[in-house]
């Protein structure tokens, strides 16, 4: 191993939100992702950094992206990034999410790689997708 540590150790999303607290209320306080860190700075400057848990990078061709929308939504809805949160009741916390301002664009949805998958326009301009393992032996297609 080399004298520099160049392996990744933290993937951290950025999400530049105008109502910056109507996002931080929704995603702390509605989702229940803990706040391991905040700073203030000059000017009115406001970070917080939120836990999510285990990270991941999805990459995924055009072709995927339009299958995971077709069968989660019925339609291409997906923009460019797309976040998706592992829960452990995905009906529950999709009620949450929408009685926490978020606008829903798909219901809880069984998809082919044996997930229960929520869709939903969150506070902060964030696409998400609230997704339920449910533990059968479908492929690993998709979240």
């Amino acid at each position: 191993m080399s004298d520099h540590d160049t392996g990744i150790r933290q993937l951290r999303l950025v999400v530049h939100a105008e109502d910056y607290e109507g996002a931080l209320r929704f995603f702390r306080d509605v989702l229940g992702m803990p706040e391991e860190e905040a700073y203030a700075g000059d000017g009115g400057a406001q970070v917080t950094i939120l836990g999510a848990g285990r990270a991941t990078l999805e990459i995924a061709n055009t072709a995927q992206v339009e299958m995971i929308d077709d069968v989660e939504v019925g339609r291409r809805v997906a923009p460019h990034f797309r976040v998706a949160l592992e829960v452990g009741d995905a009906s529950a916390a999709n009620d949450a999410a929408v009685g926490g301002g978020a606008e829903p664009v798909a219901p809880p949805t069984r998809t082919p790689w044996d997930s229960l998958n929520a869709r939903l326009d969150a506070p902060g301009g964030v696409h998400l997708t609230l997704f339920q393992e449910l533990g059968g032996s479908g492929d690993d297609a998709g979240s």
